[in-house]
């Protein structure tokens, strides 16, 4: 029987999802008979992985609303622990989502199984510790920005390698601004604002009611808005967060890059969005919002620093960023005018974003990293624990 290689992937939200689906699919072209199991969603199965765990089991931001939803990490945990015990995967690979996924690569370590992660924590945010616990329990990882290699290879090791940014790998239009408008009914004439309220329930919870209130009035002055839903949330978790039976605006899931382009402004939740939206020249207003004692908490960790991936990348604070009270319809309806007003001067600045987020390949090049890694494997058919419903 063909050797075949094994590997258990964990991805703990949409973006990891959309960057694990991109690195299994890499890994295929590279290795077809790959077998990948795991924690994944839509774009984990579209690349050919077997998910058995949802990743909306994980879906959570912010140190309080993770705590909340403890007992479903816990349940999740317990099933990848009996995978590694039972099954002994060639590697554990590790997309995103730090907080649960370092303990999840502590438990692989523990079991000598080799751990590969991908999109590192961001460090340089919230300070070096993790840098140094990476470093003795993470066999190699793979960042996608240039000044992060010597942030983790700081520490004793050379284990990190810069592969590039993957969203470079998907992040194409296939329409024109003029035709996108007229496939979802907008006007050409209009302004267009986009509302990314997040891909969690707890960041939409805290975010969509202020978006909404700013989008009402932004339409009042001839604004077409429209929100794009992530395929995490349904769009009863949307009603419930803004208190209504049915949202007064388009909810479009899908079709994500294209509408992006063809828009004026952003309105987006910080993270991954808020990069796709400046690099398809679509200005962003960086929007976030904790619950009070997960901010406090933050606070004191870190202090007051730039979040936005535009402008860390940028090394300054190019697009608004509002935080906790900041986040007011009011507030968020000026910034909007002013990216709208001042939308030439921006045109530099997101110049300078796409000449430093590298060149397209970050998936093959990761993928290339993780089978230099796996060294030789077993033959036969990988077969895991049922997992119980998180």
């Amino acid at each position: 029987m063909a050797e075949r290689a094994r590997v258990l992937l964990v991805a703990g939200e949409a973006s990891g999802d959309l960057h694990g689906g991109h690195l299994v699919a890499a890994l295929r072209r590279q290795r077809p008979d790959l077998e990948v199991i795991g924690v994944g969603g839509q774009g984990l199965r579209a690349a050919g992985m077997d998910v058995r765990i949802d990743v909306a089991a994980l879906s959570a931001a912010g140190l309080v609303e993770i705590a909340a939803s403890i007992p479903r990490h816990w349940r999740v945990m317990r099933w990848l622990k009996r995978c590694m015990d039972q099954q002994r995967p060639d590697a554990v690979v590790l997309v995103d989502y730090p907080g649960f996924n370092l303990m999840v690569a502590g438990e692989a370590h523990r079991r000598g199984i080799p751990v590969f992660f991908y999109i590192a924590p961001q460090v340089w945010a919230w300070g070096g510790g993790r840098a140094a616990r990476m470093a003795r329990i993470i066999d190699r990882l793979a960042v996608i920005f240039p000044f992060e290699e010597p942030i983790f290879n700081a520490h004793g090791r050379a284990f990190a390698r810069y592969v590039g940014h993957p969203l470079l790998d998907g992040l194409a239009v296939s329409r024109g601004r003029a035709e996108t408008r007229r496939v979802h009914g907008l006007s050409s004439d209009q302004p267009l604002l986009v509302l990314m309220p997040g891909s969690r329930r707890s960041e939409i919870r805290l975010l969509l009611p202020e978006l909404l209130r700013a989008a009402r009035q932004l339409r009042a002055e001839g604004w077409q808005v429209v929100l794009l839903r992530a395929p995490t949330v349904d769009q009863a978790c949307l009603c419930r967060a803004a208190g209504v039976a049915e949202l007064p605006l388009p909810v479009i899931e899908g079709d994500t890059y294209n509408l992006l382009a063809a828009a004026d402004v952003a309105l987006a939740s910080s993270g991954t969005a808020t990069l796709e939206a400046a690099l398809l020249g679509c200005p962003p207003v960086i929007v976030y919002r904790f619950s009070r004692l997960t901010y406090l908490l933050a606070r004191l960790v870190i202090g007051r620093r730039m979040m936005g991936l535009p402008n860390v990348i940028l090394g300054r604070t190019v697009f608004p960023e509002l935080v906790q009270r900041e986040v007011r319809s009011d507030a968020l309806v000026r910034q909007v005018r002013r990216l709208h007003a001042e939308r030439p001067a921006f045109e530099a600045s997101i110049a300078r974003l796409r000449s430093r987020m590298g060149q397209p390949g970050a998936s093959e090049r990761a993928a290339g990293e993780l089978l230099a890694l796996l060294g030789p494997v077993r033959s036969g058919p990988m077969t895991t624990p049922t997992p119980r419903r998180p």
